[in-house]
């Protein structure tokens, strides 16, 4: 039923009106019904709607221009035009402004239903997508999934949608992006949270075990199986298998995993029955799992099988934004551990957002950690980072200060002193998201420099104008 949901229908035929509520008020909605766009608009201002059935041509203001207004002034509406030419392009055009469905008139009763049964379903998943996101972004994230970067919110978007789907995820990433992280929040805020979430570590099974690891024994299967064992898949059920490195499977179980996937059972090594199984799969590699598809190491089926949805993990140098975000939860976090309130001196700081973390947030994680171990106050200074830190600050430190990253000059020009300092300070603006403060930080000069400096380049006449103070 769609008892909490309301529908606004705008159309200038009163038949049609009426039918069209009528149809709706047997599903549940709460229905408005307008003939004409000024009326509509009244009655969207009155009873906010959920979806707007609405048709592409009335006399006056006509459903396509309301359509591109809706879309505009309240995205967050549903809208489902009606056409009565059975006109392709108009409905190609109006699904392109925002519309989410269209019906060609004339429609059948039953027609209808469908359509707003399409609908209710899919505002339903758009809502529990948004609400997932807006939980993600709050206190810079959820759990271990932190950030705000523009590549961070894009992967909120989509958890957020599959999420609330059953349909198999890949999850695609380097070592330490936090692979399992993100199945861990795609299985928690779907449908099945209250189930079990079993992790599979590909990677670390024994090859000669696998098979009994994954679908389970009977007892006497072989020498030691002194007891019957439940299989990993098995285990899931109702919930979600998550398979971490599923690069590293052996071919021939690679084969036979495709045949658990798809006839929805394994076979226990030893048994003469099938079991069931019903769990979520999702899977992660590190590897180019279609680069291994050409070379004959990993099975084309099993990929497809898998890959039904994609989702890629940003490394840590494509998110550099995120990396004092993510320093300051590893620093609460120690904090609550030891009761010191640690903090990264600013050249500490620097030199942590000028590093390329191939181990990503793993070795991010690892490097707060060593510093605060090592670091004789709260202040942590370039002497407590990694050996490869300080070394990668010394290579640093024997490029020139300022335009070290930037493109060499064009044909014999030489840059002054003055444009070299122009562009590092605006370029690095640009690569904090408009952040000026911690720029500042960075540069190593002032805030008041900044702004002063900010304000000759024309970009700004005081602390609050200019390129903003935060992504």
């Amino acid at each position: 039923m769609a008892a909490d949901m309301r529908l606004l229908v705008v159309d200038d035929e009163p038949v049609i009106r009426s039918a069209c509520r009528q149809v709706a008020a047997n599903l549940g909605y709460q229905v408005d019904a307008a003939e004409n766009v000024a009326e509509a608009r009244t009655l969207l201002e009155a009873n906010r709607p959920d979806m707007v059935l609405l048709d592409l041509r009335m006399p006056g203001i006509g459903g396509m221009a309301f359509l591109h207004e809706l879309h505009t002034q309240h995205a967050d509406i549903a809208v489902i035009v009606m056409t009565a030419f059975a006109s392709v392009p108009s409905a190609v055009e109006a699904m392109r402004i925002g519309a989410v469905d269209y019906l060609t008139k004339p429609f059948a009763l039953n027609d209808l239903v469908q359509v707003l049964d399409r609908a209710k379903e899919r505002r339903h998943i758009d809502t529990a997508a948004r609400q997932l996101r807006d939980k993600l972004k709050s206190s810079h994230g959820i759990g271990n999934l932190i950030g705000r970067s523009p590549e961070m919110e894009k992967l909120y978007r989509i958890i957020g949608k599959v999420a609330q789907s059953s349909h198999p995820v890949l999850i695609l990433g380097e070592s330490g992006t936090g692979k399992e992280v993100v199945a861990r929040a795609i299985h928690n805020h779907g449908i099945t949270a209250n189930k079990p979430f079993i992790p599979v570590d590909c990677g670390s099974l024994v090859p000669t075990l696998i098979e009994s690891e994954l679908f389970g024994y009977v007892k006497g299967a072989f020498t030691g199986a002194i007891r019957a064992k439940e299989g990993l898949l098995t285990m899931g059920e109702g919930g979600t298998v998550f398979l971490d490195e599923i690069g590293d499977l052996p071919l021939d179980l690679q084969a036979k995993l495709l045949r658990a996937l798809q006839e929805k059972e394994v076979r226990p090594v030893g048994a003469t029955h099938s079991v069931p199984v019903n769990a979520r799969i999702l899977a992660a590699t590190n590897r180019d799992l279609a680069q291994m598809v050409e070379q004959g190491r990993f099975r084309k089926d099993l990929y497809f099988r898998l890959n039904v949805v994609n989702l890629r993990i940003p490394p840590l140098r494509d998110r550099r934004s995120d990396i004092p975000v993510l320093a300051a939860h590893f620093l609460g976090r120690l904090q609550k551990e030891t009761g010191i309130q640690y903090r990264l001196s600013d050249a500490s700081l620097s030199l942590l957002m000028s590093y390329d973390w191939p181990g990503n947030i793993r070795e991010l994680e690892n490097c707060i950690e060593r510093a605060c171990a090592l670091s004789s106050g709260p202040e942590l200074n370039l002497t407590d980072m990694p050996t490869q830190l300080q070394d990668h600050h010394r290579q640093r430190q024997a490029r020139p200060m300022l335009g070290a990253n930037l493109p060499e000059p064009e044909g014999d020009g030489v840059q002054t002193i003055a444009d070299l300092e122009k562009e590092a300070i605006l370029s690095t603006i640009e690569k904090l998201h408009g952040d000026k403060l911690l720029a500042a930080k960075l540069l190593g000069i002032g805030k008041t420099t900044l702004y002063r400096k900010l304000k000759e380049y024309g970009l700004g006449d005081g602390e609050g104008d200019g390129l903003g103070d935060g992504g």
